[in-house]
């Protein structure tokens, strides 16, 4: 049987609590990765450049967590910067929300607001950067303090189960559309109860010590709970599990209006059906192109909204509408509010779905299929540049959809695409899947908005003028393996290269600064770790997306997947703690067949079997190397001779596979797994053991 090492129990400073370690080790984990959730949607409901790198905070999150365990056992006082820097924080954001600047070229798209409002990205996003690093150092640094008084696995299974308890709150309070006012009054009772102390060595100092340590705590948090109860109690603002939603209503000529802002963007706008074919009339287009002008009977509206394409099919003749839609708050204001009231039109059954996984569940076929702009304004948690609509556009997604068609029917899409090769870059995966070309409608304006409409054979539909095909600059469809619709160039953007690039140096004179000269010598031993850390962050990536594909990119998936990582990891340490497992060097071999059974099973092969077993095959693929990979972990853990400053090689690591998955946008997610194999090899050779034994020749 595995045993724990205890050498590392060490006298750490005093800290004045009545709960025992364990109860401090997992309510400290658990109010880590609480806080890291909420500052990733929060900050990103109010500063719109986070709507599109949302995984800034993420990275800023574990060069935090890194600094803090490893200044845990220097530290001389309780972390009361972390609150300060929280309440900081959420004061300056709410003072100088921001929205992105679309106008001029870029190599990405982003569908937001025409202006730039607050500070302009060269500030807030450093700032925010090292803000969130600084409030999760709070947590991570009482986590420390833990492991320094615990034996190595058991500190890391509680740890883990703090982590589980943190994701799984989140998430219920996602379920219920709590507002933010309760994600602060749980992080506001949780670092009370943590670092106010109730006892001192002299009882003569104790109200005095208890007096300072409460300012220093509750006054920031107290700032940030009257921001967040302002911004909760809007009756015009609400919280689905993506945005911040903001409604207006009014009449304009007498035709009522909706208008739907989510994250500081306006974003959807609810017009009666006959004002809107009057006003725009394109969005009757894809009914007069399909299906060689007859009218559809049977109509899949994927992004479906508040409801008004879902009017418009209606009045068009519809006799039945699936009106799918990723976001329940969207969807439930538009039941409530559109004017038309398509929602509660028997014709009309509603699914709150993401798009594409809608697709491969169901056998129904269709006589009009319509994306019905969708355009998402936020990216997938854990994910750096997959959006929630990505995998709509990609050439199998299109190839789906036209499974799902009647003969006779048809596939449209329109939305306000920008730019010239956008327009061309559809239209060209809609002539791969379909076979020949599309009807392209273009509507001049300088938001460049399109009709793109496909029969299911070319006399399915019936053009205004031929397409005239893809220019030379025109980049070819996207892919499920890289499903970057709006990435012009097949190089990273130089804006993310020089972000990352800060990133790497923040981080490397942040560890210097807090972690004492000496941090990077304690670290030199467990470049191995180091290493382990890069890989699994990439390995967690790679599940994400993968799922995401699979089963949707809603948030329950993206949150199931989270907890199931986390679940193999504490599944590795239990197997450590309780049997004795095979030698590092066969759970190296375990590892690396893992990851070549994902690289060799494809992704089509998973989207063709029924939903159950698809299920079963991709937790066993996506989870068998997270698993190897954590059990190698544990035993080299184990054996560490400092714990905080191996479990900060490990975290730090992790920082830097934030970083790499970025060559997803080059190599695709599917190519993240061979840099994933290269880091593990380098964590092989530069294991202890193994090296010793390559030394000896045995």
């Amino acid at each position: 049987m595995a045993v724990d090492s205890a050498t590392d129990r060490v006298p750490t400073t005093s800290w004045p609590s009545p709960f025992g370690v364990r109860t401090r080790l997992v309510a400290s984990s658990a109010l880590m990765l609480f806080t890291e959730l909420a500052l990733i949607r929060w900050t990103g409901s109010n500063v719109v450049h986070l709507s599109y790198f949302s995984n800034f905070v993420l990275l800023g999150s574990f060069l935090g967590i890194g600094i803090g365990v490893l200044r845990s056992g220097r530290a001389k006082r309780l972390p009361y910067y972390s609150p300060i820097m929280l309440g900081l924080l959420v004061l300056v954001i709410a003072w100088k929300p921001v929205t992105v600047n679309r106008g001029g070229s870029s190599s990405v798209i982003y569908f937001t607001s025409l202006n730039t409002t607050g500070p302009p990205t060269w500030v807030i996003l450093p700032i925010i950067f090292v803000a969130a690093a600084v409030v999760l150092a709070g947590p991570a640094e009482l986590v420390g303090r833990c492991f320094a008084e615990l034996p190595r696995l058991t500190a890391y299974r509680f740890d883990l189960v703090g982590s589980l308890i943190g994701i799984v709150s989140f998430t219920a309070l996602s379920f219920l559309g709590a507002p933010p006012i309760w994600w602060g009054l749980i992080v506001t009772i949780v670092f009370a109860v943590l670092i106010i102390p109730r006892t001192v060595t002299a009882p003569g100092k104790r109200i005095v010590a208890t007096a300072v340590s409460a300012a220093l705590v509750l006054t920031p948090l107290i700032v940030m709970l009257g921001v967040l109860f302002h911004e909760s109690t809007r009756p015009d603002l609400s919280w689905s599990p993506y945005y911040k939603v903001k409604t207006k209503q009014y009449t304009w000529e007498g035709v009522p209006l909706l208008t739907i802002t989510v994250n500081g963007v306006p974003h959807q706008q609810a017009i009666p059906a006959e004002s809107r074919l009057q006003w725009e009339p394109q969005y009757g287009l894809p009914y007069e192109r399909a299906t060689a002008g007859k009218q559809p009977k049977n109509v899949l509206i994927i992004g479906a909204g508040s409801g008004s394409d879902v009017a418009i099919a209606l009045k068009k003749g519809a006799q039945h509408v699936d009106a799918v839609e990723i976001d329940p708050r969207i969807r439930d204001l538009g039941k409530a509010l559109n004017p038309d009231r398509p929602y509660q039109d028997p014709r009309v059954s509603s699914h709150i779905d993401d798009g594409r996984a809608y697709l491969s569940r169901t056998d129904k076929k269709y006589d009009l299929i319509l994306l019905a702009l969708p355009d998402s304004l936020t990216l997938v948690n854990g994910a750096s540049s997959l959006r929630l609509e990505s995998y709509l556009f990609t050439t199998q997604a299109f190839e789906s959809a036209k499974q799902h068609l009647n003969p006779g029917g048809a596939f449209a899409m329109y939305n306000y695409y920008r730019e010239t090769w956008l327009i061309d870059r559809l239209a060209s995966t809609a002539q791969q899947a379909f076979g020949h070309k599309p009807c392209v409608d273009k509507i001049g304006d300088g938001l460049q908005q399109a009709v793109v409409t496909v029969g299911l054979t070319e006399q399915d539909q019936t053009c205004a003028s031929e397409w005239a095909g893809p220019s030379e600059i025109t980049p070819p469809p996207a892919t499920d393996n890289r499903p970057f619709l709006y990435l012009f160039t097949d190089r990273i953007p130089s804006l993310y290269l020089v972000t990352l690039g800060l990133i790497l140096v923040a981080g490397l004179v942040g560890v210097g600064i807090a972690g004492g000269g000496a941090s990077y010598k304690r670290m030199r031993p467990y470049a191995d770790l180091f290493l382990l850390g890069a890989g699994f962050m990439l390995l967690e990536t790679k599940s994400i997306t993968g799922f995401a594909l699979l089963f949707g990119t809603t948030w329950v998936v993206n949150a199931i997947v989270f907890a199931g990582v986390l679940v193999a990891v504490l599944a590795a340490v239990e197997v450590t703690r309780r049997f004795k497992t095979p030698p590092v060097k066969v759970m190296f071999a375990v590892l690396f067949g893992g990851l070549a059974l994902s690289w060799v099973f494809p992704d089509s092969w998973l989207l063709e079997m029924p939903v159950g077993l698809r299920a079963l095959v991709a937790v066993l693929i996506a989870f068998l190397p997270i698993f190897a990979a954590n059990v190698i972990f544990a035993k080299r853990f184990t054996d560490t001779a400092d714990g905080t400053a191996s479990f900060g090689a490990n975290l730090l690591g992790a920082m830097l596979g934030g970083c790499l998955e970025y060559a997803a946008l080059i190599i695709g997610f599917h190519g993240l797994l061979i840099i994933a194999a290269l880091l593990y090899a380098g964590a092989f050779l530069l294991t202890p053991k193994i090296k010793a034994l390559g030394s000896t020749g045995n």
